[in-house]
């Protein structure tokens, strides 16, 4: 049995999700060994990288916790709205509910925020200088291992043996780097949508901020997240083998996304040069095998309908770490992490799979129903505030 006090962690991923395990061990465990892997070398200057990323309240109460919170980096989002394009329920039930939508509000869910837009670099920086930090303040115990890519790891009776050059033994290794969807071997759950998702910034003629919209269309969700500048940044996804989008100039592109989202957005006036990611399902049924876990993208990959891939992957690794330094039986707690992990793990895979799929089926009605559903969801305010609360914290 491996104590907390005299745990060898390794954490193989230096993104958000490994890094703020590693700072979060070396803060909770501080009698810990933690060593941080990743491929990237350590002089790399990732603050620049562009990619907008949602994050939820409690997301946000993670970093802060960390002392890795920059909020002169951050756009607080107070509102979130979603809405579904026409045709909808007006021309089935004779306009009678109006244009289906659902508001979610900070104020009167009583919270600060609901979350927060930040660049990758925005929130990488930070937690990398964080962790550079300790790393530098207790090197006897804290490892940085940049530039070093890990080319195998192989279980052994309790523990793990990463072969990172040279082989090293470790009571715990957790799997932190998840690639994106079309780089991925397939995992046990796994499904191709079929959707390509259309990434990129745009300007607003009118721009509201801290607020986050969401429209539903015949081809996929589009969202507009609200940047600090008064841009946005926008995820549009489109179905893949007859993508409106691949063959248009900025221009055009420009010109279709005035069609796509509610009427409040008001004119979009710019648009950047977009990258396409393609979307899918790929998920490992456990976290652990043996002595090793796998969190953030490493455990899930989901489609980005929720925007939830990120914060799934912070609480992960929170609870990991929490759940370490609570017991002294590491195997215990990775058995407990399963069933602990479960209910919020499944619910979100199974919530963004549902909505996924549901812009593939070729049901008549179907968006009519997803329509009803939305209004029923705005007037039935305990549920609304219920999902408010999953969206923000996850299931407790």
């Amino acid at each position: 049995m491996d104590s907390p006090s005299n745990l060898n962690l390794a954490v193989v991923g230096a993104g958000p999700v490994g890094l703020t395990l590693a700072l979060h061990a070396a803060q909770a465990l501080p009698d810990a060994r933690v060593s941080l892997f990743d491929a990237r070398p350590v002089d790399k200057d990732v603050s620049g990288d562009p990619r907008t990323l949602a994050m939820s309240l409690g997301s946000v109460q993670i970093l802060q916790r960390l002392q890795a919170w920059r909020a002169e980096a951050a756009q607080r989002i107070f509102e979130v709205h979603v809405s579904q394009q026409a045709p909808s329920l007006p021309a089935l039930l004779g306009g009678w509910i109006g244009e289906p939508e659902v508001r979610i509000r900070a104020f009167d869910e009583a919270v600060p925020m609901l979350g927060a837009v930040l660049s990758y670099g925005a929130i990488v920086a930070p937690l990398q200088a964080a962790w550079t930090d300790a790393a530098s303040r207790e090197p006897q115990r804290l490892a940085s291992r940049f530039g070093t890519p890990v080319s195998a790891l192989k279980p052994m009776a309790g523990g793990v043996e990463i072969d990172a050059g040279i082989a090293e033994r470790f009571d715990l290794a957790v799997i932190a780097e998840g690639g994106v969807f079309s780089d991925q071997v397939r995992k046990t759950v796994a499904h191709d949508y079929r959707q390509t998702a259309w990434v990129g910034t745009v300007a607003l003629a009118t721009p509201r901020p801290g607020v986050a919209y969401e429209r539903f269309t015949r081809q996929g969700p589009a969202a507009l997240l609200p940047l600090p500048d008064g841009r946005a940044g926008l995820v549009w996804c489109v179905n893949s083998a007859d993508d409106p989008v691949a063959g248009l100039d900025d221009v055009q592109r420009l010109a279709v996304l005035n069609t796509v989202f509610h009427p409040e957005v008001g004119r979009l006036v710019e648009v950047s040069a977009l990258k396409r990611f393609a979307l899918g399902l790929n998920a490992e049924r456990t976290l652990t095998d043996g002595r090793t876990v796998r969190i953030g993208n490493a455990a899930q990959t989901l489609h980005p309908v929720a925007g939830q891939g990120l914060n799934l992957g912070l609480r992960d690794a929170f609870e990991l770490v929490r759940a370490l330094a609570r017991s002294p039986d590491v195997d215990a707690v990775l058995r407990r992490l399963e069933w602990k992990r479960g209910p919020d793990r499944w619910a979100m895979i199974a919530a963004t799979d549902f909505l996924a799929r549901s812009f593939t089926w070729q049901l008549p009605g179907a968006g009519a129903a997803r329509g009803l559903g939305m209004a029923a969801l705005q007037k039935l305010r305990p549920v609304k505030s219920a999902l408010a609360r999953q969206m923000m914290f996850g299931s407790r």
